[in-house]
């Protein structure tokens, strides 16, 4: 007797295959999809440009449905990922702040579209090759716990999950190391066993973030004045979405010694130039929470282990909200480069306690 139907979202590559095997292999009803995002219509320009959804990604997923022998689908969400990514995505890079498109991704395109699309065909879950677990925690709360190889631990990037999302999520990669998703793959016979991560943006292959905004947007990006916190001239830069706290390569200014950017003032079109203790802060405020093991602080300070970026380890801090609904954290030692627009997500005995924007 099947376990109910599930949406297996599936990039081509191995965690996503191999989520969707294991699945079947529990006695789950299995449908894979693709999500097709990329915005060109051109063959040559999606297999280029496309990442974990171009041509490429679809033809090695229909090749792995095929295998395992479940059904296979090309679902369109070029309207969402417009909307909630690129769209966000620019829009935060001309503010000044440097955005995390795949949580943005995660959020709104690979979880709300999808699930919504996924319940209106009957079915009960989706799933991912995410390395990360979910647990039903003894409060009745849903919460992302990390997965059992913390060198891939992707819990990160999944902090803006809703309670609902996650009751209808299934992660069985969670449980396993990468090494060992490639042995299954190879033991059942995948051809994409071996087939290198995606890496990078999706949409911006080159790492050029500063032509793709100029180009999606249609704005000449302006030239400005490298400055110091007191407004000093220290010389030109070449438009603010080139550069992100804490940068030290590419600035061009011959000072003696390393310098770092510290800031980014969109309103006068100025990149703040500091000294290397300048990146350091042991305080920071996030809007935009999400509260995922617990519903809130409700007036109580917490301990939590907080990580400012993806390849952050986490440091100790203590979090309390403020009148205005945002968060304000208070870190044991200084951390090296808060980055105003990337998150913060905070843990507590592995699980994700919640997280949100860094102001």
């Amino acid at each position: 007797m099947s376990k109910g139907k599930v949406v297996v979202g599936m990039s081509g590559g191995v965690d996503s295959s191999v989520a969707a095997w294991l699945l079947k292999k529990q006695g789950y009803d299995v449908i894979g999809v693709t999500m097709q995002i990329w915005q060109d219509e051109e063959n040559i320009v999606q297999e280029e440009n496309g990442g974990c959804c171009g041509l490429s990604a679809v033809d090695d997923a229909r090749r792995v449905a095929a295998a395992i022998g479940i059904p296979y689908y090309v679902m369109n969400f070029k309207d969402e990922f417009q909307k909630s990514v690129i769209e966000y995505f620019t829009k935060e890079y001309l503010a000044g702040r440097t955005p995390n498109p795949c949580i943005a991704c995660n959020r709104y395109v690979k979880w709300e579209a999808l699930l919504q699309r996924s319940l209106s065909i009957g079915a009960d879950y989706i799933a991912t090759g995410h390395y990360a677990r979910i647990e039903h925690l003894p409060n009745g709360r849903y919460a992302i716990r990390r997965s059992a190889t913390m060198e891939k631990d992707q819990t990160y990037a999944l902090y803006n999950l809703t309670q609902e999302q996650l009751a209808r999520t299934l992660m069985p990669v969670g449980e396993y190391s990468k090494d060992r998703i490639r042995e299954m793959a190879d033991e059942i016979g995948l051809l994409v066993a071996h087939k290198p991560d995606s890496q990078d943006i999706c949409f911006v292959p080159d790492g050029d973030y500063a032509s793709f905004i100029e180009n999606t947007t249609d704005q000449v990006l302006q030239t400005g004045d490298f400055v110091t916190p007191e407004g000093k001239i220290l010389g030109k830069h070449k438009g603010i979405t080139h550069y992100t706290v804490g940068q030290r390569k590419g600035l061009n200014l011959a000072m003696g010694h390393p310098v770092f950017v510290t800031g980014i003032r969109p309103e006068t079109n100025e990149v703040v130039i500091g000294e290397g203790n300048d990146v350091f802060s042991d305080h920071l405020i996030c809007r935009d929470v999400n509260w995922m093991a617990i519903d809130g602080l409700h007036g109580e300070e917490k301990e939590v282990l907080a990580k400012i970026r993806y390849s952050h380890k986490g440091s100790p801090c203590i979090i309390r909200e403020l009148p205005d609904g945002t968060v304000e954290c208070q870190f044991k030692e200084p951390q090296r480069a808060i980055t105003p627009g990337q998150a913060v997500v905070f843990y507590e005995d592995e699980c994700v306690v919640g997280g949100g924007t860094i102001l």
